[in-house]
């Protein structure tokens, strides 16, 4: 199987089939900053499962590595997994970022048996290296390990550049 890069808006993903759209949450419950904006505009229910979840409402542990399935379309399930440790914070006293790699590993075992289940290929924006403040060359070998290695097709999306038309 392959990892893809496509220029496009993942909250949308592309192709034929079940999909899982995997994307990081923090273990505080907040919601508000970076991609989820995007899906709660085109898709309310994971932002209501994830802050049901972070409330202790559904039973599942709310710590990271855990990851919450909430089907939004027949064909679209979305992946609310922990993989941040509180929030950025711009006086955060260590200079540590959000990110909890190791958290992000154990959600992607979660996330490849899931889409195993469903026959779904994964899909996502560059987790954990945008609000998180990760480092995207050390969590795509995470992604290669723990989802294509296994046979997963993985699609990651870029937001295409916008063009200004000004010239430098």
């Amino acid at each position: 199987m392959t990892l893809a890069y496509m220029d496009g808006d993942a909250t949308l993903p592309q192709g034929e089939g079940p999909k899982v759209l995997v994307h990081i949450c923090n273990d505080v419950g907040a919601w508000g900053r970076g991609f989820v904006l995007a899906l709660s505009r085109r898709h309310r229910e994971p932002e209501r499962a994830y802050k049901r979840w972070a409330l202790g409402e559904t039973g599942q542990p709310f710590v990271l590595g855990e990851v919450q399935f909430v089907p939004v379309a027949p064909d679209l399930t979305v992946a609310n997994l922990i993989g941040q440790r509180d929030i950025a914070r711009k006086n955060r006293p260590t200079g540590v970022p959000p990110v909890r790699y190791e958290a992000i590993r154990g959600g992607l075992a979660k996330v490849r048996e899931e889409a195993r289940c469903l026959g779904a290929s994964v899909h996502m924006p560059r987790i954990g290296a945008g609000v998180a403040g990760g480092d995207w060359s050390l969590i795509e070998p995470i992604i290669l390990e723990e989802l294509v290695n296994h046979g997963l097709p993985v699609t990651v999306y870029d937001l295409p550049t916008v063009e200004t038309g000004v010239t430098p």
